[in-house]
């Protein structure tokens, strides 16, 4: 497989995330630091945004849905590859589809999508935690996204963490740091995704994770602008409910 430098996937990732309202997700998403990229009604109604380091595409759809997605120029050749490699796409697009779309899950559920590159679009320039300098964790003037803080992993919680790791090995990631305490849990990333595996019990659903040295401050501003579905979940660690019905954890950087 490619180096970090040349993810194996695709050529831009985002996350996906279905919204019955893509003008309400617009101003939630809005106030947490992210503009408007992309916006079209056909095929189907969809919004990109951005922060300027992490890409969201919000798509149109009643129930909640989100997933790591990928815009592919080789797109058959690379899903030929991966189903050669024993990697099963739940989702497969029709023949009459203008854009392609193929679907696979990782062994724990999440969704991973493999999409038609459309021109034009292109991954954001800011870093992300993957990519800063670690002496910037704590200069908060460093962040791209001063409202939220440092991209740091999309966190996603597995049963067994080899299992997990030898999964999405074959996608192309590599393990960045491996820990056993609190419990196991590894970051992955393949250069483009950064990707928390978290072997717990501690949370049961997919996460886009911030951090920031002066979170606590940021949680605030964010209250005082009119977010709401704010809970607590320990050790000063946040996590926000969005309208979609997806979580967002909003992390203090530091013990």
């Amino acid at each position: 497989m490619e180096n970090l430098s040349q993810p194996f996937l695709g050529n831009v990732s985002a996350i996906t995330i279905f919204t019955p309202d893509l003008d309400k997700s617009y101003e939630f998403y809005h106030k947490l630091g992210f503009n408007e990229i992309f916006r079209s009604d056909f095929p189907f109604p969809v919004l990109q945004m951005s922060d300027g380091a992490l890409l969201m595409m919000l798509r149109k759809g009643p129930e909640p849905y989100i997933a790591l997605t990928y815009y592919v120029k080789d797109l058959e050749s690379k899903v030929s590859f991966l189903e050669n490699a024993g990697v099963e796409f739940f989702v497969k697009p029709l023949p009459s589809d203008m854009i392609k779309r193929y679907v696979m899950k990782s062994p724990d559920g999440l969704s991973i999508s493999l999409v038609s590159f459309v021109e034009g679009f292109a991954q954001p320039p800011g870093p992300t935690m993957l990519n800063m300098q670690q002496g910037d964790y704590f200069d908060p003037e460093k962040y791209v996204n001063k409202t939220c803080g440092m991209f740091g992993e999309f966190a996603h919680p597995v049963t067994d963490l080899q299992i997990s790791i030898d999964f999405w090995e074959k996608l192309g990631f590599k393990v960045l740091s491996k820990m056993e305490s609190p419990y196991p849990w590894a970051i992955i990333s393949d250069g483009l995704a950064v990707v928390g595996l978290h072997q717990t019990k501690h949370f049961d659903y997919p996460a886009i994770t911030f951090f920031a040295a002066d979170m606590n401050d940021k949680i605030e501003k964010l209250k005082a602008s009119g977010i709401t579905g704010f809970s607590d979940s320990g050790k000063g660690n946040t996590v926000l409910t969005t309208p979609e019905k997806q979580r967002i954890n909003l992390f203090k950087m530091g013990f």
